[in-house]
């Protein structure tokens, strides 16, 4: 029997703004945390990935390549981005990373447990109800819920 490859969970060139809150086990690398972001455990957040001041992310979320969150966000527990819509029929093959797309994040934006990001825009003052399914951009502040997600009401 051979011995599998390990990779262990941390902190791997992180830049960190003032008063960071990180709580293990937690996985980030080559992503920049604003001003008095918190991380929750269980969290991945990966290579060139930024996350704007004072902005949550709780436990088990899933933050991919080609994302920036704005400032004040909210992201509840289990929420999952996505660069890579599978165009081909399957994953992007490792020397392919051009074919995954970015998705940002405005200001004041909440994202509600369990939700599915694709590579999407979202403006600022958005709530995006639990368990949704965002697949177009959003450019109108409101509560938008639902797979796919779909405006609720503005506000």
């Amino acid at each position: 029997m051979s011995s599998p490859r390990l990779f262990k969970s941390g902190l791997v060139d992180v830049t960190f703004g003032t008063g960071v809150t990180i709580v293990e086990p937690a996985n980030l690398y080559g992503c920049e945390l604003a001003d008095d972001v918190f991380i929750g455990p269980f969290v991945e957040v990966q290579r060139g990935v930024k996350i704007g001041a004072r902005t949550r992310i709780q436990s088990h979320s899933f933050v991919c390549e080609l994302v920036t969150i704005g400032e004040d966000c909210f992201i509840a527990h289990g929420v999952m981005f996505i660069n890579d819509l599978f165009e081909t029929g399957r994953p992007a093959p490792k020397d392919r990373q051009d074919m995954w797309k970015k998705t940002e994040i405005g200001n004041r934006v909440s994202i509600g447990s369990n939700a599915t990001i694709l590579p999407v825009s979202i403006c600022d003052g958005v709530v995006i109800g639990a368990g949704s399914v965002v697949t177009k951009s959003i450019d109108k502040p409101g509560i938008y819920a639902g797979n796919p997600a779909r405006l609720l009401r503005a506000l």
